[in-house]
């Protein structure tokens, strides 16, 4: 005879397998039914095309555009075969697809394996004035379909499930003898426990019937023991609970509230460097189109002069030689000059509209470093700080070209702020290698290094020695959250004091695609 133990197990396992049993069932005749519409789509699908491209192709003799079609119409696996025969010639062209997989064309009219389905190649052409002619049968086409993609689904399925079965069988055979096991051997013990803990004390409370004078009955009496005992703590759980919901709120105010104002300050940071860089390019652009502007002037001068000459018929040429002179002068400073704002413009444009953006992209590495240090040369002029590129042409990027401009951006103003003293000859050096899948980046200075103190807390946000001189913290974070979060790369930093500092920066060459939810706000933000 069972116990309860064993009677429960058998019970268990009996309801769990009739459910699993059926639901398997089920599921495995909704399956065979969507193979089976899915296989009898495909047929269709098949014959329709064919039997629209290829009358054409049959009338023309065109083997080898019959071949093209039946070699696309072989890409899915449950086509073992094609043939297609022309009234006269016979097999016309055919592909077979061997064991392996590959398709071959088909020499001979051999028997082939699956079922065949058969359908007529009807050719209609058009008459004079539109009118529509009689369809022509120019030959046929002969399709096997195999069904051992259907059956090996199938099969596995069935396996599947099976092994589903037996599985949770044997789970729940085990955790039900380990749980039942662990109900009534400490049960009494339970009872007795839970008696002695509840008797330190004693409330008024409302409690449980316990005129049974079973085992079940002292246990209630326990209950009503210990009962007495959790309500009280109960009680004073609440009261504290409701103390940390409260504290929690501030809490989660003051966080939310911080975090808007640090959205706020990192919004102002790329503002502030985009409109950095907005005055510095149209201040550079200033001197080539003056200088165009005035050239064109002076040529716009001589060549009135010159025509004025011309008109009066007193022209000369030493007149003529010297407005040569003049326009070759002229239209040599307008091109050199023209060229150079066309230059600035182009890359302040590229520089912007990717700074403003989050779109994604390829790009060539070293053109687009050049770009971006190009849009920095308002600032560098300025300085005795000379900025040298040191990356192999033709490293591509799949990644966010405006999150790189800003990383370089902020890393290279950041040598020049925090390096280097004002007037101080300096060098930065950007340099690029590529490890397989991956690249690595260094950005070098010879400056005056970092203070041992801080090299561990560059990172965070609002650190800055410069705090009350335009210094806001926030550039390093900005990258290290753009490498690691964005990118999904890392940073590293070394320095010696009074020899400059190593900013090391490995990232893939392909950013990896990551659920756009998932991307923090901050990263979000600097793109």
């Amino acid at each position: 005879m069972f116990g309860i133990q064993g009677r429960l197990t058998l019970l268990f396992v009996v309801i769990v397998t009739l459910v699993l049993g059926i639901s398997g069932t089920y599921a495995q005749y909704s399956l065979g039914h969507e193979l089976e519409v899915s296989s009898q789509r495909l047929r269709q699908g098949v014959l329709t095309r064919l039997q629209t491209s290829l009358p054409s192709a049959l009338w023309d003799l065109d083997k080898a555009k019959v071949d093209n079609i039946v070699a696309a119409e072989m890409l899915p696996p449950e086509l073992v075969s094609i043939r297609v025969y022309d009234t006269s010639v016979g097999l016309f062209s055919g592909k077979l697809r061997n064991d392996n997989g590959t398709v071959t064309s088909i020499e001979n009219d051999a028997a082939v394996g699956g079922s065949p389905v058969v359908a007529d190649l009807a050719y209609r052409d058009s008459g004079a004035a539109g009118a529509s002619l009689k369809p022509v049968v120019v030959g046929r086409v002969v399709v096997n379909f195999s069904r051992a993609q259907i059956d090996a689904t199938l099969a596995a399925e069935v396996r599947r499930k099976v092994t589903e079965v037996l599985l949770l069988d044997l789970i729940l055979v085990a955790a039900l003898a380990l749980s039942l096991r662990i109900v009534f051997d400490p049960l009494k013990r339970l009872r007795d426990g839970l008696f002695d803990l509840a008797t330190r004390g004693s409330d008024e409370v409302e409690e449980l019937p316990d005129s049974r004078h079973d085992e079940l009955g002292e246990v209630i009496r326990g209950f009503n023991a210990i009962q007495r005992k959790v309500k009280s703590n109960i009680q004073r759980i609440r009261e504290a609970e409701d103390e940390a919901r409260k504290s929690a709120q501030t809490t989660a105010k003051a966080l939310d509230d911080l975090r808007r104002t640090q959205e706020s300050l990192l919004q102002a940071e790329r503002l502030a460097s985009l409109g950095g860089l907005v005055a510095g390019v149209a201040h550079e652009i200033n001197t080539p189109v003056g200088i165009a502007l005035t050239s064109a002037s002076v040529l716009m001068e001589a060549t009135e002069k010159v025509h004025q000459s011309v008109e009066d018929g007193n022209i000369k040429k030493s007149d003529i030689m010297r407005y040569l002179e003049t326009a070759a002068e002229s239209t040599r400073l307008i091109m050199n000059n023209a060229y150079r704002a066309a230059h600035l413009i182009h890359s302040f444009k590229q520089i912007a509209v990717d700074q403003v953006s989050e779109a994604r992209r390829r790009f060539e590495l070293r053109d687009y470093i050049n770009e971006v240090v190009s849009s920095l040369q308002p600032k560098l002029k300025k300085t005795h700080i000379t900025v040298s590129i040191a990356c192999p042409p033709d490293i591509m990027l799949d990644s966010y070209p405006g999150a790189l401009a800003q990383v370089i951006t902020n890393l290279t103003l950041n040598c020049v702020e925090h390096a280097f003293d004002a007037g101080d000859e300096g060098r930065i050096t950007i340099g690029v290698a590529q490890q397989a899948d991956w690249i690595e980046m260094q950005v070098v200075d010879n400056g005056k290094g970092i203070p041992p103190d801080m090299l561990d807390k560059v990172f965070d946000p609002f650190v800055t020695t410069r705090r009350g001189q335009g210094g806001t913290g926030l550039g390093l974070n900005i990258v290290f959250n753009l490498i690691a979060k964005q990118f999904g790369g890392t940073i590293t930093v070394s320095s010696i004091l009074g020899q400059g500092a190593s900013f090391v920066l490995r990232m893939p060459c392909v950013t990896p695609v990551d659920d756009p939810a998932a991307l923090q706000p901050d990263a979000r933000l600097h793109t």
